[in-house]
């Protein structure tokens, strides 16, 4: 029956991807290893589950019956395996989470060793990415998201608060005069961020006489992730406005500079997101009481 199981997982996982490569990403598994637990199946219960082409994967009208059943027998067993972690003080299993990749690498891996330093029977799961990720879905415990939030069904833990820093390099700032307004930019280069759900530059923003305003400039390069927007303003490509965490070093040593200070936008919300109607896992618990010990010292 646990061997039977683990081909059911592997479909589900394809089956909500629609991808034999994604699901096989997100199961750390090869993808010939998640094609052959689907061959396994469907010669299990003779049924066709997908109909495969070179370009696409689809569920055919057996699979989709199939995968609401399995989905919901996994959602059980996940239930089950939660309600016994969240009985238990002992810190253990696997910690699934997200979060942005700058932010992921420069803030949360600390904490994440620090956490493995002090529970043995810890292991954490740390995808980074910029995208927007599917938490329930991926069968994440949490995720970090930066600014507005979208999803109704998730529960939301405040973390801090990022100040968005309008900067350059000192080297492209010895070419191009210093802005004294946003109105002032026109003749600048400007480093478009591409956002990752809609795919639209991401405007610049300032607060003008105590009202936020947005502005959109064509950009000359254009990047979908903080790292790269980074690198760019260091090779001096140009002005670009990236979260404080991100520059905040290179800005005490000079090698960035940040311009219109006393127009910088509201700081953007951090957020933990976790599914809704899960109970607390103590694997959980204590990575937020870590987060929030380093990041907000002076309220824990």
């Amino acid at each position: 029956m646990i061997k039977n199981l683990s081909h059911f997982i592997a479909f589900d996982a394809v089956a909500r991807h629609l991808s034999f490569a994604k699901a096989a990403r997100e199961l750390g598994l090869a993808p010939s290893s998640v094609a052959k637990s689907i061959s396994k199946l469907e010669s299990r219960i003779a049924v066709k589950l997908f109909n495969r082409t070179t370009r696409s994967v689809r569920l055919t009208q057996e699979g989709l019956a199939l995968h609401q059943q399995c989905a919901q027998v996994l959602a059980d067993i996940q239930a089950l395996d939660q309600l016994a972690d969240a009985t238990s003080s002992h810190v253990q299993g696997v910690l699934r989470v997200s979060a942005p990749i700058g932010y992921g690498s420069k803030v949360i891996m600390p904490v994440v060793s620090r956490l493995l330093e002090r529970h043995s029977e810890l292991r954490i799961d740390l995808r980074l990415s910029d995208d927007r990720v599917d938490i329930v879905g991926q069968g994440l415990d949490a995720a970090i998201r930066f600014g507005q939030l979208a999803d109704s069904n998730l529960v939301s833990r405040p973390l801090e608060r990022q100040s968005l820093v309008l900067c350059a390099s000192s080297r492209y700032l010895q070419h191009h005069p210093l802005p004294d307004a946003p109105d002032d930019l026109d003749g600048h280069t400007i480093i478009g961020f591409r956002m990752p759900g809609s795919g639209r530059n991401r405007p610049l923003e300032f607060t003008v006489r105590g009202e936020v305003i947005k502005t959109v400039i064509e950009p000359r390069l254009q990047v979908n992730q903080g790292a790269a927007m980074l690198d760019a303003l260091l090779t001096d490509c140009g002005l670009g406005q990236l979260p404080l965490f991100m520059v905040q070093s290179l800005l005490a040593t000079g090698e960035l500079v940040e311009l219109l200070p006393t127009y910088r936008p509201p700081a953007l919300d951090v957020t933990l997101l976790t599914p809704a109607g899960r109970p607390m896992q103590p694997r959980l618990e204590v990575f937020l009481d870590a987060l929030k010990a380093a990041l907000r010292p002076d309220q824990v």
